[in-house]
């Protein structure tokens, strides 16, 4: 039924309400509302959160969205984990109906003794009805007398009930008439690594791995040679260490070198081929060694202030031992094969998909017992392979059964696919998501699509901009050079709380295996890549400095941690990318990032660069100190600023915005 004050349209609002809205500790989120009533009597509106324990917390005021009539909007600040709630209070506001008319009428000499005496007695019904203190008493008792003093000038009168002192007060204390309630609403509040994290991401078997240089033979690495990695990984400022499938790999229709059906006899095969003889999704290759070196792994992971994330492939390969104990987890050919995967023209011989359709409750225990399995050896993240080729209604109800006992537990899907499929994954419990961001390289496809992360996805998909993947080496990559590397980094790590790097990135690695392809040439899905960090290092030849310098930049500064404070700004070059980030703290402490991007790897741009002063908090004709918080440069700017971007030295500043006396 509608209320007496109509509360509409009410964001975020998820599967209309059967799916909690996303939301993170200490992330500020937007919550707004259709807020009308009939006539001209003035109306208000706030926020109410209701905290896991049931506890409603302190209203947040709301205030009218700019330039869209009836919307309101509050911001709202969960600071604890769980299952939370809000609801929308509106009401008839005789105080503002009150200060809107007195402003027109008494000026004009229309009922002046009597919108003054109306006055007076609202102030007394504050008085009478509210829990004042003694400095909020004084004021309202002042402006009592003040509208009742016929000695002083009506505008005098008029201006001490108009103090901005009185607003103040008079705003803590609302006369509430007329109240209608919607909701509540469901939102669940993460931990901060669901929002913000910096992934790198290798495979074990390449770590450490060796050559012989006179037989050619290759010794895969370990958990303890891969162990021996992750101090670098940590020295670049990463919180995410990715691990793909670290389990046996079937011998069966094994792919060789660069995705070919001929492999030869030390060939070791895709680890997302799953199971073998040696086991399945439950035990770890025995190449890499043992549950004990891995625990030793994630422990020493922990030491440096890495996660372990690790892959959830949900498929099996012909020899897995789910084929013989559990056949009717697959689909079965007329005849009588099994199916394998396909996704025209690829086809995937080495992999079974698994049909939801045949036994899903044997399924979901064992799918669950599998991820509980690797929950007990320290894994709190996991990295979901194709979840779009699964039943929604399968991860609904695992991703639910986890946060159940282990809300701490986290899951990124790895979707690359529509955005109904994409935005419903996150909806129905996904943490994170990968995103189209590889694949948007122009100005207006990147302001397009940071905006949409921002402002229009922001409660059902959080974001993770991977810049390259085992399967994703897009062209700007192969044909920019190193500038392309730095220019797709800086974009990624400043335009989203959460990004991702595949091993081989700061090695500028960018062949493809063939013209129009973005398959690596001799891809580590199917081989082990052996790579020289020490002399890649010791040759200046890495790009592992400025990715430590980017991760660095996102630690100190708070508005690089959050995802819905993004503002695309204007520049006068089509290949200018301009954006920044601002976040307000509790104490009133501000932090702005500007990042300016040329897109061209291949050429020097200049430029004018057109900010907007309101979304940086400045007005429109103030200066600041930009500070490029990757060269240490810094020059006086304002609204217009002229920029040069070479890529050959540094495509990209990344500003940190300081007062001149800063």
């Amino acid at each position: 039924m509608v209320g007496r004050i109509p509360v509409k349209d009410v964001s975020p609002l998820v599967d209309l309400g059967r799916q909690p809205a996303k939301a993170t500790i200490g992330e500020p989120m937007p919550v707004r509302a259709t807020v009308f009533r009939e006539g001209h009597d003035q109306l208000s509106a706030e926020a109410v959160t209701i905290d896991p324990a049931g506890a409603r917390r302190a209203p947040v005021r709301m205030g009218r969205v700019p330039d869209v009539p009836d919307r309101w909007e509050a911001w709202v600040t969960p600071d604890a984990e769980g299952a939370w709630s809000f609801e929308i209070h509106a009401w008839s506001d005789p105080l503002a109906t009150w200060q809107h008319d007195a402003g027109i009428k008494i000026p004009a000499g229309v009922d002046v003794e009597l919108m003054f005496t109306e006055g007076r007695l609202l102030l007394e019904r504050v008085l009478a009805e509210s829990s004042l203190d003694a400095r909020e008493t004084k004021v309202l008792t002042g402006a009592v007398g003040t509208a009742g003093d016929l000695e002083r000038p009506v505008p005098a009168r008029l201006a001490a009930l108009q103090d901005p002192e009185l607003d103040a007060v008079l705003l803590s204390h609302p006369i509430r008439e007329l109240v209608s309630v919607e909701g509540p609403f469901p939102m669940y509040v993460d931990r901060t690594r669901a929002l913000f994290g910096s992934w790198y991401e290798f495979f074990p078997r390449s770590e450490g791995a060796t050559r012989d240089e006179k037989t050619g033979t290759v010794t895969s690495g370990t958990f303890l040679t891969a162990a021996k990695r992750l101090d670098a990984v940590a020295d670049m400022g990463f919180d995410v260490i990715y691990l793909p499938p670290i389990h046996p790999i079937g011998e069966v229709n094994r792919k060789g070198p660069n995705n070919t059906l001929t492999p030869g006899p030390d060939d070791p095969g895709s680890p997302w081929a799953i199971g073998s003889k040696d086991g399945g999704h439950d035990a770890v290759h025995p190449d890499l060694g043992t549950f004990e070196d891995f625990d030793a792994f994630v422990a020493r992971a922990g030491e440096l202030g890495l996660e372990v994330a690790l892959d959830l492939a949900l498929q099996a390969a012909p020899d897995h031992p789910w084929v013989t104990t559990h056949p009717q987890f697959f689909t079965t050919r007329a005849d009588g094969s099994i199916a394998y995967a396909e996704n025209p023209p690829k086809k995937y011989q080495d992999i079974y998909p698994i049909n939801f359709d045949n036994d899903p409750a044997g399924i979901c225990r064992e799918v669950l017992r599998v991820v509980r399995l690797w929950m007990s050896h320290g894994v709190r993240v996991f990295r979901v392979d194709n979840p779009h080729t699964k039943p929604l209604a399968f991860w609904e109800w695992l991703l639910k059964e986890v946060r159940r006992t282990d809300p701490d537990v986290l899951f990124l899907s790895e979707a690359f696919t529509r955005p109904a499929m994409m935005h419903s994954l996150g909806a129905v419990g996904y943490h994170q998501s990968y995103t189209y961001f590889t694949w948007r390289t122009a100005k207006h496809e990147l302001e397009s699509y940071l905006r949409e992360v921002a402002t229009a996805s922001d409660h059902t998909m959080r974001p993770n901009f991977f810049v390259n993947t085992p399967d994703i080496l897009h062209a700007y990559l192969q044909y920019g050079g190193p500038a392309a590397f730095k220019i797709r980094a800086a974009i990624a790590a400043t335009g989203s709380p959460s990004w991702g790097v595949y091993a081989g990135y700061e090695l500028f690695e960018h062949v493809a295996v063939k013209p129009g392809s973005e398959e690596y040439l001799d891809s580590e899905k199917y081989q082990v890549r052996i790579r020289d960090w020490k002399q890649a290092d010791a040759d200046g030849r890495t790009l592992a400095p400025y990715l430590k310098r980017l991760n660095q930049i996102r630690r100190e500064h708070p508005a690089l941690q959050l995802l819905r404070n993004l503002t695309v700004h204007a520049s006068d070059d089509d290949h200018v990318l301009v954006f920044s980030k601002r976040h307000v703290a509790a104490d009133g402490t501000t932090d702005t990032v500007i990042t300016v991007v040329n897109l061209d790897p291949h050429g020097t741009r200049e430029t004018m660069v057109h900010l907007d002063m309101p979304a940086l908090g400045l007005d429109w004709h103030d200066s600041f100190i930009a500070h490029d918080e990757i060269t240490g440069e810094s020059w006086s700017w304002g609204q217009h600023n002229y920029v040069r971007l070479d890529p050959g030295h540094e495509p990209a500043h990344v500003i940190t915005l300081r007062r001149p006396h800063q």
